[in-house]
């Protein structure tokens, strides 16, 4: 197998780890899944995460995965419901919505907090259909300058 290919199939178990368990795959479970040693494993889960760059990290200094677009791996203020089930955390509002495309068919819901006023915020949808939304007022705010550089993007 090449190592783009390798690459592909961690970026897959990853992804499917969090829709799957709500949560990303340890660098452990990838060298079971692998059929691995486990400093394969982590080299591996490096050089995806270092792939894709953005919205795919793990946390300073260690090999944790903390975000993993559109999931995180820290509980954070986007609670994302499955079908009624919360175990789920959207990296941010934004990229909270893309949710709906992993769970094909089945209804998520996003909860969370306006991050200006604190008042509840809902959206629930379906293969990417706003079904409901609460306030009816709600928009969306991403603060960067128009025609930002990647590099100069912050991930909160």
């Amino acid at each position: 197998m090449s190592e783009q290919s390798h690459l592909a199939h961690v970026y897959h178990l990853i992804l499917t780890g969090f829709i799957r368990d709500g949560r990303a795959p340890h660098f452990t479970d990838l060298a079971v899944m692998l059929g691995v040693a486990v400093d394969e494993a982590r080299r591996l889960q490096r050089a995806t995460l270092s792939a894709l760059g953005g919205p795919h990290w793990a946390h300073p200094g260690t090999d944790v995965i903390v975000g993993f677009s559109p999931f995180s791996n820290l509980p954070t203020p986007y609670l994302v419901s499955v079908d009624g089930e919360q175990r789920w955390y959207g990296q941010c509002g934004v990229e909270s919505l893309a949710v709906s495309w992993l769970f094909p068919g089945r209804e998520v819901r996003i909860d969370a907090c306006c991050p200006d006023c604190a008042e509840p915020m809902m959206v629930c949808m379906r293969d990417g259909q706003v079904l409901d939304a609460s306030p009816d007022t709600m928009v969306g705010h991403i603060n960067l300058p128009p025609f930002a550089p990647i590099e100069d993007w912050a991930y909160t």
